[in-house]
């Protein structure tokens, strides 16, 4: 039986990148929004030798996305979903990003864990922004309610994005959501273990993609400047771990977010701890 590897967000650079460590040994189901970016995903993984199956897909439809991972079972043991799809703040309006992220996030792991046989599992992409707000901005004790109340869970996160202007709404909407997919990925470990699943999350810093270079011009390429490692972080390292956490290597490893951004957020944390001591 083929071992079958579900990657959402394919098309992109991340995506795309983890399908071609992931199609070395695995059969590829690939899923983006963007059919024509899909189409070109899909021939360049082909002159690698790889023949992934491609499925246009929007992972805030639900419906969507049982589809998707119906198509992925009917050609094998569905093993690992690496779930990359995402936008970012100068990509859309703070609904449309909390929508992709945040429901986007419940539908696909949701879906994975009604279908997924012992031993799967899955690799949420949260972010390093999910490491940077106050714990008190954060609607955590609301975050169950995307569980068993779709709409008091979305009418919560959209209340918490009043905190700020309508200028920095999408950008307060994607640290949001992020927080959210690595809560999710560390608070349903224990239900996805009761089924012999795991669960993880990685949360990049700046990466040199599309999606990341987008960010420079609203200054998030600053901060490359100040880490541990000061530059812009490759599709393929990134790669190589999501494809790590997806193996059978990684085990034991579920429950837990991995942040992977050259040291951004330890930076911040002891330029802080300093600046206050000194203060």
């Amino acid at each position: 039986m083929n071992r079958v590897s579900v990657i959402t967000g394919g098309a992109g650079g991340m995506g795309l990148a983890t399908a071609k460590v992931v199609g070395r040994d695995h059969t590829l189901v690939l899923c983006d929004v963007r059919k024509d970016r899909l189409t070109a995903a899909a021939a360049t993984l082909e002159e690698l030798g790889m023949s992934p199956t491609v499925v246009n897909c929007d992972v805030t439809d639900r419906g969507a996305v049982a589809a998707l991972l119906a198509t992925a079972t009917d050609l094998g043991t569905v093993v690992s979903v690496i779930h990359t799809a995402g936008v970012s703040p100068s990509m859309g309006p703070a609904d449309y990003v909390m929508r992709t992220n945040a429901v986007g996030t419940v539908n696909v792991n949701e879906e994975f864990h009604a279908i997924a046989s012992e031993g799967a599992v899955i690799v949420n992409v949260a972010s390093m922004a999910a490491h940077m707000l106050p714990a008190e901005l954060i609607p955590t004790e609301q975050f169950p309610l995307a569980l068993h109340d779709a709409d008091a869970f979305w009418d919560a996160m959209m209340t918490s994005c009043n905190i700020v202007g309508d200028d920095a709404r999408s950008g307060i909407a994607y640290a949001l959501s992020k927080s959210f997919v690595r809560w999710y990925s560390q608070s349903q470990a224990e239900r996805f273990n009761a089924r012999g699943l795991r669960i993880v999350s990685v949360s990049p810093g700046s990466i040199d993609t599309e999606m990341g270079r987008l960010e420079e011009q609203a200054g998030a390429g600053a901060m490359v400047a100040d880490a541990a490692v000061p530059r812009w972080g490759k599709a393929e390292e990134m790669a190589e771990l999501l494809a790590f956490c997806a193996s059978a290597k990684a085990g034991y490893l579920t429950g837990t977010d991995i942040l992977n951004d050259g040291g951004v957020i330890a930076s911040m944390t002891e330029r802080a701890r300093v600046a206050s001591a000194n203060g």
